[in-house]
């Protein structure tokens, strides 16, 4: 926990310091390039006034056209000049000098009349009877514009000047100044406050940890779940593909997902299937969900939705490719029917051992000691012809199982002639081979157990599997009371059956697992006869066609 704190602590500081230094040297240099800038505006702006306030006296009647009236009598120019100077708030002394440097008005009265021994302007540079320079005078440092005094006949007869004195400017600077820098302050404290807000949300979101740290993670956890055989894929709540492992993108687009990312993409544009959709809109939790033909894979996927604040944000999926599993439940299954046979073949084994002992007791030695050599020989038999006839583990112990079942339920079970198939013929799961062959076989039991034998006829159950490269044939042949044509076309439908509720599952099953791997299944009927099934499966065909039919068909069946 201490260390928790000390780590939220120094990301905050490291964060904090880093913008208080950029906030503050972009502040600062904001400021003082503003300040600069206000400064040089303002100058040019005073010099402009001074100049138009220079021209605008030195161009007025009263020093050109009419000065011979008032003689020496310059009451009316002073009392001009003086209302002027009141209500220009920026000027703070006006000075008129004649061309013998007498002083004919100064706003300081007491000069008006004294010789001035200040600069001499020089007018004509540039073309220009006007200009502004720095200088001194009798008031301090100040800037001054001069303009040129000319009479009626075009005599130059003086010269203006409009000053400001350097004291009163830089009081102005120094007013720019400081309101800048109030303004730089409240700019770098409101910078500081969202500075803090959004190091606290940085810091939320790294979940307390440093950057190097959090970024050292990512790769140990990215390392790992590339590293996973199952698929990991994770997606917002627009159904965009957020992050996908190696694996992931293998199994939703085959071999082309380890070279092209998937990251960015819609899920749609990906998989054809609504993978993710009953999560993001439910926000519950599902597991091992089959979901078939996604992509290039047949897999199981557990569904967890993300959640913010109550609200689903994005959905996770972890696809588990069923091949591993497959093997799995193919050893599973095999030892499964393996025991089923031997439960089987336990029930007829103590059936036979009661005839035995009632031969026994009648004293019918010789015939107890032919029907013990005849059990043994027919027991030996079958399951030697099922194992030369099947190398499928699971399959070959579902076989012995099913002729004990058959016996038990008196129904001859014939396994054709010309049967054999292997498991490198074509790549089939053993465990929907059980399911397909195990439904077939029990589906034909229960046809011959739902009549009483016609006319002493044998209830026979014909069973054929056939294999060669790229093709199998699988066929149940049964003698029971066959099929309605009006129940024919609904025998595969999920819940349909003629036996009562709870039924009409297994050949339903059957069907989905023979389209899943590519199959066909047919079926052929004959009302008092019997019924026909045939499951086929050939690597060059998805569904039926004609070239896989005659694939298919150049088996040789025995039939």
């Amino acid at each position: 926990m201490a260390q928790h704190n000390i780590t939220l602590k120094s990301i905050q500081k490291n964060f904090f310091r880093a913008q208080l230094i950029l906030i503050v040297t972009l502040a600062l240099f904001l400021g003082i390039a503003g300040t600069l800038i206000n400064i040089q505006f303002e100058t040019q702006k005073r010099d402009e006034n001074l100049q138009n306030v220079a021209q605008t006296i030195a161009g007025s009647p009263i020093l050109t056209g009419r000065q011979e009236e008032y003689g020496e009598d310059l009451t009316v120019l002073k009392e001009y000049l003086d209302s002027l100077q009141d209500s220009l708030e920026d000027i703070d002394v006006i000075s008129v000098v004649t061309n013998e440097s007498v002083r004919l008005y100064h706003t300081n009265h007491d000069l008006i009349g004294t010789v001035y021994d200040g600069t001499i302007p020089k007018f004509g540079h540039g073309g220009k009877e006007y200009y502004a320079a720095d200088d001194s005078g009798p008031s301090g440092t100040q800037r001054r514009a001069y303009a040129a005094v000319y009479n009626v006949e075009g005599e130059y007869t003086g010269f203006v000047m409009a000053i400001m004195l350097r004291e009163n400017i830089r009081e102005e600077t120094f007013q720019t100044f400081f309101i800048f820098f109030l303004i730089t302050m409240a700019a770098i404290l409101m910078e500081l406050m969202i500075s803090s807000e959004l190091s606290g949300k940085i810091k939320e979101s790294l979940l307390g940890y440093e950057p190097d740290v959090f970024s050292a993670m990512y790769q140990i956890r990215d390392n790992i779940l590339e590293s996973l055989d199952e698929g990991i894929i994770a997606i917002d709540n627009e159904q965009t593909i957020q992050f996908a492992n190696q694996a992931a993108a293998v199994m939703l687009c085959g071999e082309q997902g380890r070279e092209e990312t998937i990251v960015g993409k819609p899920l749609k544009s990906v998989c054809n299937v609504e993978l993710l959709r009953h999560t993001l809109e439910t926000g519950e939790k599902e597991f091992n969900i089959q979901e078939r033909s996604i992509g290039k894979a047949d897999i199981l996927i557990d569904r967890i939705p993300i959640k913010e604040g109550g609200t689903v944000a994005g959905a996770v999926g972890i696809l588990h490719n069923r091949t591993e599993y497959t093997k799995l439940m193919e050893d599973l299954t095999g030892t499964r029917y393996l025991v089923d046979s031997m439960r089987a073949n336990n029930h007829d084994f103590t059936n036979k051992l009661h005839v035995i002992l009632g031969l026994i007791q009648m004293e019918m030695y010789e015939e107890a000691t032919s029907y013990i050599e005849n059990i043994s020989m027919v027991q030996r038999a079958t399951i030697s012809k099922i194992m030369n006839t099947v190398n499928e583990p699971a399959v070959a112990a579902l076989l012995i199982g099913k002729v004990a079942r058959a016996s038990e339920l008196n129904v001859k079970f014939v396994l054709r002639e010309g049967c054999y198939y292997s498991s490198g013929a074509m790549s089939l799961p053993a465990e929907a081979l059980v399911t397909i062959i195990g439904n077939l076989i029990d589906n034909g039991f229960d046809a011959m157990n739902e009549q009483d034998n016609r006319n002493g006829e044998p209830k026979e159950l014909l069973f054929g599997i056939y294999s060669r490269p790229g093709a199998v044939l699988i066929t149940a042949d049964d003698t029971g009371a066959g099929i309605g044509q009006e129940h024919l076309e609904h025998v595969f439908e999920n819940g349909y059956s003629t036996k009562g509720e709870g039924r009409g599952t297994g050949l339903y099953q059957v069907k989905t697992l023979v389209e899943g791997l590519g199959g066909t299944i047919l079926v052929e009927t004959q009302e008092g006869i019997g019924t026909s099934f045939s499951v086929s499966f050939t690597e060059n065909k998805q569904g039926g066609d004609e070239r896989g039919d005659e694939y298919v068909q150049g088996i040789d069946c025995g039939r």
